[in-house]
């Protein structure tokens, strides 16, 4: 059976050298079907490659070629990822990708059309890299509502975080170390900023609710605002501070989803997953907490999801796999700033004294917080449940404080 692999970037390139590399193993595991790579798509040219005379600038050559029964998208972005993923399927094509930036944006229009042509849309790696966690959610938890999901599920950010929890580097400090490491790109902002943890958990979470999660309806915050002052005072409550993405099903049956920095207790099973490594704790209403811990990135980790997906394929060639999820619905999403959390919050202060009536007058009960080498014009606590509303009304009706950092208590 002929796979294509449009794109010879990290993923593209680790597709390839597993198939060719594991060849007899993936046979063994494919109804005895050999797979061969036989176009790989991409603009630039690559002298010398040991795939150098499987390469085509033209799209064409694949969509009209009907021994490619499998193609691979590991092209990025939305165009002309889209226009190419959505002709070859409605071609009779199977497809498979790691790109969630178009599977979280337009992967309700790819599954209709696969739907309507019969063949499989998959994407295991466009959430966690090679972390199993789409099939998993969709298939081993099939006898589960799933109430939450809470993940870390962007390797840069945990990386930088972790640099600034054990070494006390500041975030610029860390960042760059992980751009000298390969970790960053050079723009960052899709990871600092929160936006590639915001399509991996909308993704999941139109899987969890059987209804597309527009990325753009989730609330996402990124790390660029977390300061050492923020990781002292989480460390000193047995805390630590992590980019959490969060789904939880509310008793009215709408969901709360929110990607923001969150204070997370060491007791947590999240808490200690460290630098490049993902993690996501679920929790269904029959099995309990289910955790998945492991490369959320990297050239071969994810490349292995693709494949996986290639050799589902390849098993399920003339029957479709149900993956996927309906038409949005508009009200499933809640008010992020109306559903009740616990709060981190540091201000600035002139009168301690002053300033610890005022905020235990609109408070109430407070958790406070201490840190060595303190000014004693900054004041630091845990807040008791509030909507976010309510929070942010009593910080604006305080009088002698200023809000430094505010950060959410993860609900996990």
């Amino acid at each position: 059976m002929n796979v294509a692999v449009m794109g010879y970037g990290t993923v593209g390139s680790g597709v390839v050298e597993i198939i060719n590399t594991k060849h007899s193993y993936i046979k063994e595991r494919t109804s005895e079907e050999d797979l061969e790579v036989k176009y790989i798509l991409d603009l630039r040219d690559f002298p010398g490659d040991p795939n150098e005379g499987k390469f085509t600038k033209d799209f064409n050559d694949i969509l009209n070629d009907d021994s490619v029964k499998i193609v691979a998208e590991a092209m990025g972005g939305v165009n002309p990822a889209f226009d190419f993923t959505a002709k070859c399927l409605a071609a009779g094509k199977h497809v498979v990708t790691s790109n969630k930036e178009l599977v979280s944006t337009r992967g309700s229009e790819l599954l209709a059309i696969a739907k309507e042509h019969n063949v499989n849309y998959m994407f295991e790696a466009s959430v966690g890299g090679g972390i199993p966690l789409i099939r998993p959610l969709i298939f081993c938890l099939a006898g589960n509502e799933v109430q939450s999901i809470n993940g870390i599920l962007n390797g840069t950010t945990n990386f930088i975080l972790t640099k600034m929890i054990y070494e006390n580097l500041t975030f610029e400090e860390a960042l760059k170390i992980a751009q000298d490491n390969g970790y960053a790109e050079k723009d960052p902002t899709a990871d600092v900023e929160g936006i590639d943890a915001c399509r991996k958990i909308s993704i999941l979470s139109s899987l969890a609710s059987n209804s597309w999660i527009d990325p753009e309806k989730v609330h996402t915050e990124g790390i660029t605002h977390i300061t050492l002052e923020d990781v002292a005072y989480a460390g000193n409550c047995e805390c630590v501070i992590k980019l959490i993405s969060t789904m939880e099903k509310l008793d009215d049956g709408r969901y709360y989803i929110v990607v923001s920095p969150a204070i997370v207790s060491k007791e947590s099973q999240l808490a200690a997953i460290d630098g490049v490594f993902n993690g996501a704790l679920v929790s269904g209403d029959n099995v309990g907490d289910v955790v998945f811990y492991g490369q959320g990135a990297g050239k071969l980790a994810t490349a292995s999801a693709v494949v996986g997906d290639i050799v589902d394929c390849a098993n399920h060639d003339a029957n479709r796999r149900k993956i996927g999820w309906n038409e949005e619905n508009k009200d499933l999403v809640a008010d992020y700033r109306e559903v009740p959390n616990r709060y981190y919050i540091r201000l600035k202060v002139e009168d301690p004294d002053l300033a610890q009536n005022e905020i235990r007058s609109s408070f109430g009960d407070i958790y406070l917080l201490a840190r060595s080498g303190a000014f004693n014009t900054e004041l630091a606590f845990l807040t008791s449940e509030f909507t976010e509303n309510e929070v942010r009304e009593k910080i604006d009706g305080l009088t002698s404080a200023k809000l430094k950092s505010f950060i959410r208590v993860a609900r996990c």
